[in-house]
């Protein structure tokens, strides 16, 4: 059993002209997040004092070896593009307090790099200190009051490769799997999705619990990360009991 994470770095604020954003590398891979805020909410939100959060997700054509086509050529995402997007918006939205976020949009755009397996969790994870950065930015300009985000979120893969458990699948790993896995967890340990497929051969529920507990241990490793680069830039007064604003969380 491999049960480290790949060598992981963040970096908030990584872009000047960003409102919020975050470089990760875990491994060979390597993915910019990016947050925006428009002043307004989609049409199903329109007075209703709620916000909304989304996501964009591409793989620059350099990420891999051979080159990846823009998707725009085809006129079309495709549906693993669609279904990460998604994932990215959804863990991003269950740990934010959207009433708090006021009726305006965060659109948190995550572009690989580099891609060397585990894009999708590395963008949830950047993602949510990129949106971390911009609300912080928010709340400094006092156009929000409190701080939206009330959780971390981190995501990690894992899987059964020759019969051994893995943490944090490189591509080749990944592309052998038996059992491919990718879990999405928050920092008080609560589970926000799991994607589990059996690529070979079904597994059981015993292998399931491993690979869970493993996930979770990696989680906690990509968290604790998470709050030691906000912290250094004061951005978690969330986590830590100090407001900007005067009093306590």
């Amino acid at each position: 059993m491999s049960d480290s994470l790949r060598p992981v770095k963040i970096v908030p604020d990584y872009l000047d002209f960003s409102s919020g954003s975050a470089l990760i590398t875990t491994g060979k891979t390597k993915v910019i997040a990016s947050a925006t805020v428009e002043e307004k909410v989609p049409h199903f939100l329109r007075g209703s004092g709620s916000g909304w959060i989304t996501a964009e997700y591409a793989m620059l054509p350099g990420s891999t070896e051979k080159r990846t086509a823009r998707e725009r050529h085809f006129g079309r995402l495709s549906g693993r593009t669609q279904e990460i997007q998604r994932l990215i918006g959804r863990s991003l939205r269950t740990s934010t307090d959207l009433h708090a976020l006021g009726e305006r949009t965060i659109i948190v755009d995550c572009d690989v790099l580099q891609a060397d397996g585990g894009t999708r969790s590395a963008s949830i994870t950047a993602g949510c200190v990129a949106l971390a950065c911009v609300l912080n930015n928010l709340l400094e300009k006092d156009i929000l009051e409190e701080m939206p985000l009330k959780h971390l979120v981190g995501a990690t893969s894992v899987g059964i490769v020759n019969g051994d458990l893995l943490l944090d699948l490189d591509y080749f790993e990944d592309s052998g799997a038996d059992i491919d896995m990718n879990v999405v967890m928050n920092d008080s340990g609560q589970i926000i999705e799991i994607q589990a497929t059996a690529e070979k051969k079904p597994f059981s529920k015993k292998e399931f619990d491993k690979l869970l507990a493993l996930a979770e241990k990696g989680i906690k490793e990509l968290i604790q990360i998470q709050k030691e680069v906000l912290k250094t830039k004061s951005l978690l007064f969330m986590a830590y009991g100090s407001n900007p604003k005067g009093g306590e969380t």
